[in-house]
Order: C-alpha cells, then sequence, then structure tokens
C-alpha cells in the first residue's frame, strides 16, 4: 500500500475515538498531545481512560457506537478487540467520507497512525502502510538513538526565527545554502544557550550572509554507479541532496534519481545509439547557464564519469569557462556487473590483469592492440561491445585468442533484471543472437568467467547454452552512461 504522508493540524478539532482499553488509551495520548478535543465510546474504560474523563481532558458521548457518534467529527479511530465494531466503525465512516483508523486492520482503514520520533516541533513519522508495523517501531528504535534530543531545541529556534529569516534572505536557494551551511554551528549553541543566545546568534549569522558576496555557481560530477542504487557513494548522496539542478543521463536509474532533493531541477541529457539524443555541447551550454546563475549544478552519469562517461571533456569546458567544481566517483559497469554476475576480474589462478576497453564502432575496434588482447591470463571488461560481438570475435581468433576462450555478458548488471549469459568465443555470437541480448550489457572474456556458475549469488542462475531460455524483453536502461 503506497500512502500519501501528511501531517494533520488537530488543534481544537473533535477527534472520535472507540473503545476503552489500553490500545485506545495510547491512541488518546497522541491526539491530546497534539491537541485535538477527543471524544469516547466505549461500555468500559481502563484507569487511565477514566482518569483524563476525571480531569476533563476527555469527553465520553456513548457505551454503544452507533453511526451518530460519527457526527462533526473530523477523524475517528477504532481501537476494540470486537472486529464487528470495528467494522461497523469502518462502514459509517465510509459512508459520511470521513478518515477512519482501525488498530491493526489496514484494510479497513483509510489512514495509518505511523511509529513517531519526536523531537518537538520536529517530528519523523514512520509508515509500512499497516503492513508490517513491527518494522516500523524497529525502525523509530534505531533512529532514536542516532538523532540527538538537541534536535528539538534546533528545531524550536529554526521556528521562532523564521519569519526573520525569510526577510532577510527572501531567495529560496540562497536561504537553503545558508541552512545547509549554518545549521551545525547553530545546533550547537541550541543545545547549550538560552533561547534568546540561540535566536540571536542564528539571526546575527542570517544578516552576515544576506551581506555577503553572490555566490559562486559550482557543477559536482557525479558518478552515479551502475544502476543498484545502493551503489551510489555517501559523497554522490549528499551531492544529490544539496543540488539546485541536476543533470542527469537517460541511463541513470530513477532509484538513484529519487534520492535527490525533491525540489531540484530535472533535465535529462542522456544519449541514445539510434535514437533522440542531446548533443554534447547542449550539455556543457547548460552546466554553464545554471552554474552563472549561482547553482549548484550536479552532473549525474552512469558508472564512473571518468570510465567511457565523458568526464574529463566536461571537466576541460568547466575549467574554460572558470567554473567551480568537483568529482565524486562511481563504482564503473565492469566493477559493478562483474561483481553481481559472480566473476572477479582477477584472480590468482586464472588472470593477473584486467583490461577496460570500449568497442562501438568499427573506427575503435581497428584503434585497439589486438595481439596483446589476444594474450591468455588477463580479462577483458568490454564497454559497448554487444553491437560489434562479430567483429571482436573475428579479431580475437584472427591474432590467436583460442575459439573456447570463456566470457560472459552481463545485461543490465546489478539491476532486478539482470541476466549472466556463460559461453565461448567461438559460440558467442549465436548464444547472443538467440537470447536476444539487449544493450546495455558488459562482455567479460577470459578464464574468471568460469566461476560465475559456483559463484553467481544475485538474481537468476547464469544461462549456458544447455540452460538457454525464451528470449525475453529487458530494459535498456545502461550501467554506465557511455554504454549507450
Amino acid at each position: 500500500m503506497s500512502l500519501y504522508p501528511i501531517f494533520v493540524d488537530l488543534r481544537g478539532r473533535p477527534v472520535l475515538v472507540v473503545g476503552g482499553g489500553q490500545v485506545a488509551a495510547r491512541k488518546v495520548e497522541r491526539l491530546l498531545v497534539a491537541g485535538a478535543k477527543v471524544r469516547l465510546v466505549a461500555p468500559a474504560q481502563c484507569n487511565e481512560l477514566l482518569q483524563r474523563q476525571a480531569r476533563g481532558e476527555i469527553e465520553v458521548l456513548a457505551t454503544a457506537f452507533t453511526p451518530e457518534a460519527l457526527h462533526n467529527q473530523i477523524l475517528v479511530v477504532a481501537a476494540t478487540s470486537d472486529l464487528a465494531v470495528n467494522r461497523a466503525v469502518a462502514a459509517a465512516a465510509a459512508a459520511r467520507g470521513m478518515l477512519v483508523n482501525v488498530v491493526d486492520d489496514p484494510q479497513l482503514s483509510s489512514f495509518q497512525v505511523p511509529a513517531v520520533i519526536d523531537r518537538g516541533p520536529l517530528q519523523i513519522a514512520i509508515s509500512s502502510g499497516g503492513s508490517a508495523p513491527v518494522l516500523s517501531r524497529l525502525l523509530r528504535a534505531r533512529l532514536e538513538t542516532v538523532l540527538p534530543p538537541a534536535l528539538g531545541k534546533l528545531a524550536a529556534v529554526l521556528e521562532r526565527c523564521r519569519g526573520a529569516v525569510v526577510a532577510l534572505l527572501p531567495d529560496v536557494n540562497q536561504r537553503r545554502r545558508w541552512y545547509e551551511r549554518v545549521l551545525d554551528s547553530v545546533g550547537r549553541v541550541a543545545q547549550t544557550a538560552a533561547p534568546d543566545i540561540a535566536d540571536r546568534t542564528l539571526l546575527e549569522d542570517a544578516t552576515r550572509f544576506a551581506h555577503s558576496a553572490p555566490a559562486r555557481g559550482h557543477v559536482s560530477l557525479v558518478g552515479a554507479g551502475s544502476g543498484d542504487p545502493d551503489l551510489l557513494t555517501l559523497g554522490g548522496l549528499r551531492a544529490l541532496q544539496s543540488a539546485d539542478v541536476i543533470l542527469h543521463d537517460r541511463l541513470v536509474g530513477a532509484g538513484v534519481i529519487d534520492l535527490a532533493r525533491r525540489d531540484a531541477l530535472r533535465i535529462a541529457v542522456g544519449k541514445c545509439a539510434g535514437g533522440e539524443s542531446i548533443a554534447q555541447d547542449r550539455i556543457h551550454e547548460l552546466m554553464l547557464e545554471h552554474a552563472r546563475a549561482g547553482r549548484h549544478v550536479v552532473r549525474l552519469k552512469g558508472g564512473d564519469p571518468f570510465v567511457f562517461g565523458r568526464g574529463g571533456e566536461e571537466l576541460e569546458f568547466l575549467v574554460q569557462h572558470g567554473i567551480d567544481f568537483s568529482v565524486v566517483p562511481g563504482v564503473t559497469a565492469a566493477l559493478a556487473c562483474a561483481a553481481y554476475a559472480g566473476i572477479p576480474l582477477t584472480h590468482r589462478d586464472h588472470a593477473q590483469s584486467v583490461r577496460f576497453l570500449t568497442a562501438h564502432c568499427a573506427d575503435s575496434i581497428d584503434t585497439l592492440d589486438w595481439a596483446a588482447l589476444a594474450d591468455d591470463r588477463q580479462t577483458l571488461a568490454i564497454y559497448m561491445g554487444v553491437a560489434g560481438l562479430g567483429r571482436l570475435r573475428e579479431r580475437l581468433l584472427a591474432h590467436g585468442r583460442k575459439p573456447e576462450t570463456p566470457l560472459a555478458i552481463v545485461e543490465n548488471g546489478s539491476r532486478p533484471d539482470q541476466r549472466v549469459v556463460i559461453g565461448n568465443l567461438n559460440h558467442i555470437v549465436e548464444l547472443s543472437r538467440d537470447l536476444a541480448i539487449k544493450s546495455p550489457a558488459l562482455l567479460i572474456i577470459g578464464e574468471v568467467t568460469t566461476l560465475a556458475q559456483r559463484l553467481h549469488w544475485f538474481g537468476a542462475a547464469p544461462i549456458t547454452r544447455d540452460t538457454r531460455r525464451q528470449p525475453n524483453r529487458h530494459c535498456e536502461e545502461a550501467n554506465d552512461a557511455a554504454i549507450q
């Protein structure tokens, strides 16, 4: 179940709770903290609820539920152990278009109550959509240990000073950059100082920032990894979360892009062999335009930007135009595809060296040192080699590589639809054709590929000539920006 996250202001608003036990008491407690006007329907009440009624904190409407109890309520929570009553509450709420939560019954509920980490004005809610409340509570317990209580004090400072900060820094991008820079130092003050001192510290810093020179733009050249979002580095994650503009290749996975700031401008600038592509000069223009406007631009590339990714060309352009930049390396396709296929690129018994090369067109193939590439006891990791399998085989055989040389093709490496095909140099063209291998795919040639059948751990087992299946269609997203 995919839920829409929302925080509701219940101050002074009527909320009905049906039930009088300990579960209902916990729900009542959270509603009162939120300022709700709680009304109760229950045949009997636990001591905690009786005490709250005696203090005037809650109002008891009736002992038995009837649909009329929902009149003028904003929300309703059913917290009884009687399934029939819970169903009656849910049905009556649905008939009136009201939101209802039935405890421990997501099928009857139209909203869920999340596990909450409370730090004063700052609240972090965790929900599994009602499917795994124990998991939500476990995550809350873990986050509680790493989020200091002082975050509440910092949130209170920011809440009190928000209007003044907006007046000092009216531009949203300027204000965000200041917040990112100042929060650590103000957070330390907020932990120990009196509220007025913490407020003054924050506003003094905002004033200095408002009168400082305009921010210089910056370009971060970031490697997105080979497809699995888990392969994005911490540096890449931080860059994405601070970016104003993201220029991303067509082949960067959606799971990676989803990690970026929600309000960042996303511009697809991918290239596609034989399809619609963005010219490299246009990519340069976009980097320059946004950086000169003072924005943080993340140039997001699949794999590693310096491995067949034109990263060097783009940095040369930035240097030529005086634009500040930084580089965050990524896990390149050869490393990731081999690892996810269970293929060590080097091995003491099979290969003492590995070569990365690209061979996506006839011109690039003719520039390679085929005599050296035909040597045994080395691994060849070939990017963009699927379309040229016939030419690759022809040249390797002509220069002495054995026809029975083992190899593997890793299609959609590190993604859920990964396929690994094992064969030999003599039969690889036919095997690839029969299985309808599509780009993006990495070709690995060498004895190390024989280990894939024993060491595979991710996805389906490798396919061989003996286990080939009917071809199926896989996504054509690439692992490296260069595999296009």
